[in-house]
């Protein structure tokens, strides 16, 4: 599969054996919205929940970190994820929170994975058929293959404003890039890691909320003075959004684009982690 399929293809390839499908919709607090009780009123056919925020390291006090590989394969199987499956996943997210599973599913090691794109809106839009419900599942084996290098903590973020050998990428709004507006969490420093570039991850996605592609997309990070043939890290709030900039870079075949999972709910709220503000 392609990193970014259609929905007509998605239609095309309901029902084959191999094929997984995925709602990974996250959803903000305070959005008055039940991710998982929208997903059992209507779903794509054969599609399992993820719930993003419990598939995480729930010991860490820090938000969305990644889960021990076990966890994963653990939660993987349960759903019927397994070896040899090829694996579409959507949301219908603000967040585009889609992104942040293909990239988990990426680091421990599936290979076929998609995103459908326009996710649950789209599909709904051009009237294709829904279920509801709890899905029957049947259990299959995960075999666990980390890629550590997919991932960055603090210690490498730190060393790497000395060496400046990997480009930084943040994907949350320009506002709180720039410090102008205030963290959603509360402890955090506004502004950004000192040497990174913004690159709002709105800005990937057409009006209609389908990527844009091609030289639409390239033409996103190229003004925000990114050089994807260049070794990459994405950051955001809390990478979740930080993950659609890396997927971006995959649908543009360029190199695997890492992410600081801990973000700024980790270096925001450091005292000792160095912060600047400004658009720049």
């Amino acid at each position: 599969m392609t990193p970014l399929v259609t929905t007509e293809w998605l239609a095309a390839e309901l029902g084959k054996s191999d094929l997984r499908i995925i709602d990974a919709t996250m959803l903000p607090a305070d959005s008055g919205r039940n991710a998982k009780a929208e997903f059992e009123a209507a779903h794509i056919p054969g599609a399992v929940f993820v719930d993003i925020e419990e598939l995480s390291d729930t010991s860490n006090p820090l938000p969305n970190m990644l889960p021990r590989p076990e966890k994963f394969a653990s939660r993987m199987q349960a759903l019927g994820l397994g070896d040899g499956s090829r694996i579409v996943v959507y949301d219908n997210s603000p967040f585009k929170s889609a992104a942040r599973m293909w990239w988990m599913l990426d680091v421990f090691g599936a290979h076929d994975v998609a995103i459908l794109d326009g996710g649950l809106a789209k599909w709904q839009a051009e009237g294709r058929s829904l279920e509801s419900g709890k899905p029957v599942i049947r259990h299959r084996h995960f075999t666990i293959f980390e890629e550590p290098a997919l991932v960055r903590n603090m210690a490498q973020m730190t060393e790497n404003l000395k060496t400046k050998a990997e480009q930084v990428i943040d994907a949350r709004s320009p506002a709180r890039f720039a410090g102008t507006e205030p963290e959603p969490r509360e402890g955090m420093r506004a502004g950004h890691i000192p040497g990174s570039r913004n690159l709002f991850y709105a800005n990937l996605f057409n009006a209609d909320g389908t990527w844009k592609q091609g030289d639409a997309l390239r033409a996103e990070f190229d003004a925000a003075g990114v050089d994807l043939k260049k070794q990459t890290v994405a950051t955001c709030g809390s990478g979740i959004t930080a993950a659609v900039l890396a997927f971006g870079a995959a649908v543009l075949g360029e190199k695997k684009v890492a992410i600081y999972d801990g973000s700024w709910s980790e270096w925001g709220s450091s005292a000792t982690a160095p912060v600047v503000t400004g658009a720049a």
